[in-house]
């Protein structure tokens, strides 16, 4: 099939891939690499018809990217390689506000990001270079998560610290999710049948997490910063934290910058605060049950956004619309519903019905007098495919 994309994630341990026809819109198959470069290293590949588990023999980034592409070949999915490889590239500074073809310019740009997403830069680099290294012709493009957000202006990317930072060292904030807050956003705008002027608070809920305020289409503000700690409480990262308790922290505990970074990043959020798990569902279960800690952990964190989408509605205009979507954002009734039990200021009342049955044919699952709240799956990876065939077939 000549008219596929191929569209890779690359993190640290792991490639994450979507294969689509462009013609119709199809993603013919979809997995997860798993950590790579240990020797329990496996590889799982869904098709239309079907889903098979290999172990990795081999799991370096490039070994598995041919084992991937010849995986896909043997299911009759591929003739010969995709017509483009899509990365998602997590930062892009202040280069990039649309997606690139990447050349060895565009590479040198995405590596001098690398100190502001140090988890994730080094490994979306890596896995362009393999593929540039494998097929030098394939064409391959890069799709950053910063891109959406370069819209925002001045006063809501700039930190209130001294200007020559930002100057020198592009010290700011960047936001992230771009391509999934795009996304819902114009899938929201559609369905709501709103005009040229309008007013969206996008809410991704996943590991990560982030809000953001869309104007017309436009990102003017959202939760993540210069880095994907800012903001909301997440997976096991903490999100806003006093500035303060880094020095604290180093007198109190003895830790290194690096360890009190590697706490906020890791051992914080979800998991810090309940001390069982980084994930919803566990916390859900658990508070069930009369887990406290799970219970706090759960407050918290929707407490936290409720405040944070009052806060980005003040970008706006208007309010047309809250969405919400990501994995616990598309899955937990009850993460909805205590988010918006906290948003009567701004006129929103939950269907219970339409909430636990998630939601209507429209993705509604607000009440008929409320402010409209709607449940919309993100398509990251389609995006990226759709970015990503428009760029080369325009060149």
């Amino acid at each position: 099939m000549s008219n596929t994309i191929l569209v890779i994630n690359a993190g640290s341990s792991s490639i994450k891939f979507s294969l689509f026809n462009m013609d119709d819109g199809q993603e013919l198959a979809k997995g997860l690499a798993q950590k790579l470069g240990n020797p329990d290293a496996q590889l799982s590949i869904s098709t239309l018809s079907s889903t098979s588990h290999h172990a990795l023999v081999s799991s370096d980034y490039q070994s598995t990217l041919v084992y991937i592409i010849e995986q896909l070949k043997q299911a009759n999915l591929l003739d010969n390689l995709p017509m483009a490889v899509g990365h998602r590239v997590v930062h892009g500074g202040e280069s990039f506000s649309e997606c690139v073809k990447i050349s060895q310019h565009v590479l040198t740009e995405i590596k001098s990001c690398s100190s502001l997403a140090p988890l994730h830069n080094p490994a979306n680099i890596a896995g362009i270079e393999s593929i540039a290294e494998l097929y030098p012709d394939l064409p391959q493009v890069a799709v950053f998560d910063t891109a959406f957000h370069q819209t925002m202006a001045p006063y809501a990317y700039l930190y209130a610290i001294p200007y020559e930072l930002y100057e020198q060292h592009s010290v700011r904030r960047y936001g992230f999710h771009g391509t999934s807050h795009q996304f819902v956003a114009e899938q929201a705008r559609q369905r709501l049948s709103l005009d040229n002027d309008y007013g969206l608070i996008t809410v991704h809920l996943g590991n990560g997490c982030s809000a953001c305020a869309v104007k017309n289409g436009l990102s003017v503000d959202t939760t993540m910063g210069m880095t994907p700690l800012e903001g909301l409480v997440m997976g096991t990262r903490s999100g806003d934290v006093d500035p303060g308790l880094h020095e604290f922290l180093a007198h109190a505990k003895g830790w290194s910058i690096e360890e009190i970074t590697a706490m906020f990043n890791k051992d914080s959020g979800l998991q810090g605060l309940s001390g069982l798990s980084n994930d919803m569902r566990t916390l859900i279960e658990a508070a069930e049950t009369g887990h406290q800690r799970a219970r706090l952990a759960i407050d918290v964190f929707c407490f936290r956004l409720a405040r944070q989408i009052g806060a980005l509605a003040m970008s706006l205009n208007r309010l047309d619309g809250i969405i919400f979507t990501g994995g616990i954002g598309e899955n937990s009734a009850l993460i909805r519903s205590q988010v918006a039990s906290h948003l009567g200021i701004l006129g929103c009342k939950i269907d219970n019905a339409l909430n636990e049955s998630m939601a209507d044919s429209m993705g509604r699952i607000s009440d008929t007098n409320s402010a409209p709240m709607l449940v919309i799956r993100t398509q990251e990876e389609w995006m990226i495919a759709q970015q990503t065939f428009t760029l080369i077939s325009d060149n």
